[in-house]
């Protein structure tokens, strides 16, 4: 018993679950089909109007059966009245008479049909009940009856015994089975001899005619929904195929395919779609070719602007450089307009360098050389590369680095060249506050996010920093002299590595970007190890709160002051920070 038990319930679940999965599948199909919704929907409007009309016919037709058999059993009732009261004439008061007298005009009444009229002949075969209730009769006034006088339903001899003509249908359980007739009942006689005569006439012809048409009606109903459903889906496949093929085509030459078009076939509406969707397509694909030629021209144009400016800057180098050397032999004037010559050329050559970095980029001929490499070293290099920067600032840089090695596969070079822009970009605008670097990772990806608390990003330069030569405050003096393309770099080195680089900011609360990047390459990732905006994003930006590590944290601060033999480390008395790990000799 449990183990039938168990395999009714199992066989319902597996019931229930497809039930389910053909739902989901009709629900999937009834979004994205717009020949199923129409063809469905018109299956169903179809469906409730023949179901009206099936029920209005049905109606009218057992309305009219009826009220017709109505009309003819109550004329032959008349009639058989009248053959009735014939035979009956004269009757003895005596209960052996009455019995026999209604007993021979029964089977007069059933020997033959009361009249030859045609409303009498209508009402087809009928069984006579003749009754007489006289109370001056025998047996204490009872009901003397000839007939299936018990098949008469009370209600109807009330109305008889009441000197009305009564008509009932009415079901009458029998030994053949349950028979429904129409019975007509007409009194006849006299005040002291009151009689009835009952006229059950079978509907059992009209049942079937109702059956028939019931059967037609059903029949004829569904032909005319599958006619109706055939006929929507030719009708919607003839707009809806065109539809198709222009969202194919769209598709198409979206992916890049710019001389995809439409065929056009006839002069109605969908030919017209067509017409304007290649003109669209046309002018869009000559644009296209016009921005395409644009973005070579400009390329081939930065390209060979920095190449030949190499050659002279590269003797204007040569001649600073000796003036540079010799500027303690000239006037001051002269030697501090030497030294921002030197200044200058810095900036020239890293522009030269980025605008070659970013035709590059741009003509998509840069390679990305990835390996397996433990990212926190290149976090420190960039930290170092920046420290004198910092130091002018007044900011400090302070890296929260895993304890245990973050490997992943990227190009160092690459990687150290955006967190080097990013904690620039830090310092230039923390306004001497410290420069926190953070790492994470998980099995898909590396994070690493630099947040600075300076003057922050108002809203909407979220998306406009990694615009090419955008600043947010063109009057605000800069600590690093950048060229305007090191974000813009950083972005595409980061799609280079099927990353990205992410940024937020607030007004006097500082900015924080992200950069993540897939720990392999070719294995997308779904979500970044570290939270945008930051977890201290709603703190004041005054207030630099120290930020507790994680157990699997080392910290590193990158010291901010020069010691007194002018290299990195910290003066004697800044408290030396804990032991690093055996990866890196921080300082």
């Amino acid at each position: 018993m449990t183990g039938r038990l168990r395999a009714a319930v199992a066989a319902g679940a597996r019931a229930i679950d497809f039930c389910r999965q053909r739902a989901a599948y009709f629900g999937e199909l009834w979004r994205r089909s717009l020949q199923v919704r129409v063809v469905v929907s018109t299956l169903a409007l179809s469906s409730a109007v023949v179901f009206v009309l099936g029920m209005v016919l049905q109606n009218q037709i057992t309305d009219r059966l009826l009220e017709t058999k109505e009309e003819a059993a109550i004329a032959a009732t008349r009639d058989a009245v009248q053959v009735a009261e014939a035979q009956l004439a004269g009757v003895n008061p005596t209960a052996d008479a009455v019995r026999g007298r209604l007993t021979s005009a029964l089977n007069r009444l059933t020997s033959s049909s009361p009249n030859s009229s045609t409303a009498s002949s209508a009402a087809g075969a009928f069984e006579p009940v003749l009754a007489s209730d006289s109370p001056g009769l025998a047996e204490s006034g009872d009901s003397i009856s000839v007939g299936a006088y018990h098949d008469v339903p009370d209600s109807l001899r009330h109305f008889v015994q009441a000197h009305e003509l009564a008509v009932q249908i009415y079901t009458v359980d029998r030994a053949t089975g349950r028979t429904t007739f129409l019975i007509v009942g007409a009194p006849f006689g006299t005040a002291n001899r009151p009689m009835q005569l009952y006229m059950l006439f079978p509907l059992t012809a009209e049942q079937h005619t109702i059956s028939v048409v019931q059967s037609t009606l059903i029949v004829g109903g569904l032909v005319l929904l599958l006619l109706l459903a055939g006929i929507a889906n030719l009708v919607t496949r003839q707009v809806v195929r065109p539809v198709r093929s222009a969202a194919q085509a769209a598709a198409r030459f979206a992916g890049g395919e710019l001389d995809q078009r439409m065929l056009v076939v006839g002069e109605d509406d969908v030919a017209k779609l067509a017409e304007s969707y290649n003109l669209m397509a046309e002018s869009i694909q000559s644009q296209i070719r016009q921005l395409e030629e644009f973005g070579t021209l400009q390329r081939r144009f930065t390209s060979d602007v920095s190449h030949e400016l190499r050659t002279p800057l590269t003797t204007v180098r040569m001649a600073a450089d000796v003036l540079h050397a010799s500027r303690e032999q000239f006037p001051p004037g002269l030697a501090r307009s030497t030294e921002l010559l030197v200044d200058e050329l810095d900036r020239f050559e890293a522009l030269l360098a980025d605008l070659l970095e970013i035709s590059r980029l741009d003509a998509g001929v840069e390679e990305l050389l990835a390996d397996y490499v433990d990212v926190r070293p290149i976090a420190v290099r960039a930290a170092r590369a920046v420290a004198t920067i910092a130091r002018h600032a007044g900011s400090e840089i302070i890296l929260d680095l895993p304890e245990v090695e973050a490997i992943a596969e990227v190009d160092a070079r690459r990687v150290e060249r955006v967190l080097r822009n990013l904690l620039a970009n830090a310092v230039d605008h923390g306004e001497g506050r410290p420069v926190r670097l953070r790492m994470a990772f998980d099995a898909d990806a590396l994070a690493v996010t630099v947040r600075d608390h300076g003057i922050g990003l108002r809203q909407g330069e979220a998306d406009l920093v990694f615009n090419r030569f955008w600043r947010a405050d063109p009057s605000r003096n800069r600590h690093t002299g950048g060229t305007g393309l090191g974000l813009a770099i950083s972005v595409e080195d980061a799609l280079l590595h099927g990353g990205r680089l992410d940024a937020w900011g607030e007004p006097r609360r500082g900015a924080c970007f992200r950069l993540t990047l897939p720990r392999e390459q070719g294995v997308p990732y779904t979500t970044s190890p570290l939270e945008l905006p930051p977890p201290d994003a709603d703190l004041e930006s005054a207030a630099v709160v120290d930020t507790p590590v994680a157990a699997d944290v080392y910290r590193v601060t990158v010291p901010t002051e020069t010691g007194e033999n002018g290299s990195d480390e910290p003066p004697p008395s800044t408290p030396a920070p804990p032991q690093p790990p055996a990866w890196e000799e921080v300082r």
